[in-house]
């Protein structure tokens, strides 16, 4: 069987959790699955100053398919539109 990427964007608030038991169904069903975790969001807005680097957008565009948790938090409202976490859907 072909080995298939999939992107794992955990985000913010409730997302990392849901991605967190969404890995462990995978991981159960015991297929040939390579997961490569990135950030998102507003921790990617924290961690480098976009809610979409790069470096993630890479790595879902060459992903076979993305698991998106959930982005955006209130913190994040007074910010220029382009920089806020929802910006990144």
């Amino acid at each position: 069987m072909t080995i298939k990427k999939i992107a794992v964007l955990p985000g913010d608030g409730i997302g990392p959790e849901i991605m967190a038991e969404a890995v462990k169904v995978l991981n159960a069903l015991n297929l040939p699955l390579q997961l490569d975790w990135a950030d998102v969001g507003g921790k990617a807005y924290e961690t480098s100053g976009h809610p979409l680097p790069p470096a993630t957008l890479k790595l879902a565009h060459e992903a076979d398919a993305v698991l998106f948790g959930a982005v955006g938090d209130w913190k994040y409202d007074k910010l220029e539109r382009a920089l806020r976490p929802e910006q990144a859907i």
